[in-house]
């Protein structure tokens, strides 16, 4: 039941006349005495804060980046007339830096049976689920002296998803999928592995695809054509150990494996093969299986939102055993992890055997453009040191990205905004090969 700055206002200026005029007890009973009963009407005409009904509606996700709206409905079932201000708390992630002020608080004036509705507008600054805190709401009398105040809890949840700012690439990769699939008029005939259909020879077809026997029954040259394969397993694996906390530019590296692997769930669903997700460190923390190709990427998109780094050591052996429960039959296996020396050598290498024997494995790596920046500076001798750093932890990569080639695994390193194409092409590669 605090006062409010009028009356503070109002008790400061009646003090000055008293001390002016007749300085004493008397004159600051009368001139306090009237703003004491002012406020106390004030109170008793205010509307009741704890009578009131509020409820929520609106949005319940929304992609990292953009704006949600959540709607209050605030209910008035007294019969006073309702003047507050209103205070909709939500975790400080919910909005830009700066902008809390003018987003969360209100003002409403509702009438005695009616109701009225405000608007929060959030933009979240993190993947996750954002739940809303508690509304405070400041009830005011007709004289504007004293209120009431009180909190109602109003549940609603906001689930901030992954941006997926690589789907720009989508569009280009469905047309590089459209050309190994012979369906457009770049390729003569259609590459891949499996049989589609029989067409007549035109110059410039290899002749290795003749079909003799066809050929043999009709009075033409018959070639086949074919296509990729279709109904391959793919397995995307997420390392959250702690390597992926660590930070590229302003964001883990686990966002830019997250973001690779949509595109990369994207475009395979698309090709027709079946994708599934699995997100391990110590324990599983996320697993998506067996979801028709419509329901792929929501599926992984909700999977991955409240997904973060842990800070723990990535069980190796822990992993390989839920990879190769996880996908029984063939696969290709994308690990989204580090190509860090000591994690690789300790952690994946000594497993690596049991995955390659039975999936195609291929390992996808952020890397930091500040080291290819660094090893670019020549201006003075910190920058010279900072150059020969930055070579020697290149040549590190490179060494181990050599070691898991020679078991056999494709190795993409790239940096956050080139990872996600790099993945994709190198998934078209080997289906373009027949290797899935």
């Amino acid at each position: 039941m605090p006062l409010t700055g009028r009356a503070a206002l109002i008790a400061a200026l009646g003090s000055v006349p008293v001390g002016v005029l007749d300085p004493g007890w008397t004159g600051l009973l009368a001139v306090n005495g009237s703003l004491a009963l002012a406020c106390a009407c004030d109170f008793a005409l205010a509307a009741p804060v704890r009578r009131l009904v509020l409820s929520r509606s609106g949005d319940t996700s929304v992609r990292l980046g953009d704006t949600a709206d959540v709607t209050l409905t605030v209910t008035n079932p007294s019969r006073r007339l309702l003047r507050a201000r209103l205070r909709d708390a939500w975790p400080p992630s919910s909005w830009q830096p700066g902008t809390e002020l003018d987003a969360s608080r209100h003002r409403l004036t509702v009438p005695p049976g009616e109701r009225r509705r405000v608007t929060t507008r959030l933009r979240p600054t993190r993947r996750g689920d954002r739940q809303a805190d508690r509304v405070t709401i400041r009830s005011y009398g007709p004289l504007g002296l004293f209120s009431r105040q009180g909190t109602h809890r109003v549940p609603w949840t906001l689930r901030v998803l992954p941006p997926f700012t690589s789907r720009k690439h989508l569009p280009s990769k469905l047309a590089r999928l459209r050309e190994l699939d012979g369906r457009t008029s770049v390729l003569t005939r259609g590459e891949g592995t499996e049989f589609d259909s029989l067409r007549e020879y035109v110059p410039g077809d290899d002749t290795r695809s003749i079909d003799w026997r066809a050929t043999a029954r009709q009075s033409s040259v018959a070639v086949r054509t074919w296509r990729p394969e279709r109904d391959r397993r793919i397995l995307l694996v997420l390392d959250t150990g702690r390597t992926s906390a660590g930070r590229v530019g302003d964001a883990p590296r686990l966002d830019a494996s997250l973001d690779a692997a949509l595109l990369l769930g994207a475009l395979a669903s698309r090709a027709g093969d079946r994708v599934d997700l699995l997100a391990y460190d110590r324990r599983v923390r996320a697993l998506v299986q067996g979801k028709s190709a419509g329901d792929v990427l929501p599926s992984l998109v909700n999977a991955l939102a409240s997904l973060e780094p842990e800070l723990v050591e990535t069980d190796a052996r822990g992993l390989a055993a839920t990879v190769l429960r996880t996908a029984s039959r063939r696969s290709l296996v994308v690990l989204f992890t580090t190509l860090d020396a000591a994690p690789v050598e300790e952690g994946l290498l000594p497993i690596l055997p049991q995955l390659t024997s039975r999936h195609t494995v291929v390992v996808a790596s952020v890397a930091d453009p500040h080291i290819a920046a660094m090893a670019q500076g020549r201006g003075d001798v910190e920058a010279v040191y900072d150059a020969a750093a930055a070579a020697q932890a290149r040549r590190e990569r490179e060494r181990t990205a050599d070691q898991l080639r020679r078991h056999g695994v494709t190795v993409v390193d790239a940096t956050p905004d080139e990872l996600a194409p790099a993945v994709a092409d190198a998934y078209l590669a080997l289906k373009g090969a027949g290797r899935l």
